[in-house]
């Protein structure tokens, strides 16, 4: 009778990792169908210093990024879990899409603004017209 119940409880305990992969996968479906709305795209935290960085960045560049504040979504934790493991588990925010591609987080974003790669690309995909 014991081993019943320890099997029933192995039959659950996959039941419910099952849930958590599909929990996950559904965030990740969301966080990739925001950000294919609009040409710039940031996963924010509202009171995260390094996102507020990102997103005056792109606001003194003349962009108008659309900013996704995950600390106020009833579904955050799942989207920032799932950018997480986007990112091979690197802090989750702020993560930067332009027109739908990962660019990643605040490093790669820098990286690319001070080789001069970012601006054509806001350019590319019509953030930018001048």
């Amino acid at each position: 009778m014991q081993y019943q119940e320890s099997n029933s409880f192995r039959g659950n305990h996959r039941t419910t990792r099952v849930k958590q992969r599909s929990s996950c996968s559904d965030s990740l479906e969301r966080v990739v169908k925001l950000a294919s709305v609009s040409a710039v795209v940031i996963f924010s935290s509202s009171s995260c210093c390094m996102c507020h960085a990102m997103k005056r960045l792109f606001c003194e560049l003349g962009v108008n990024p659309t900013v996704y504040e995950l600390d106020h979504d009833p579904n955050g934790k799942s989207m920032e879990k799932a950018l997480s493991k986007l990112l091979g588990n690197s802090p989750a925010v702020p993560v930067v899409f332009i027109g739908g591609e990962l660019i990643g987080p605040m490093d790669r974003v820098m990286a690319s603004h001070i080789s001069g790669s970012l601006v054509p690309l806001l350019k590319e995909v019509g953030a930018l017209w001048l």
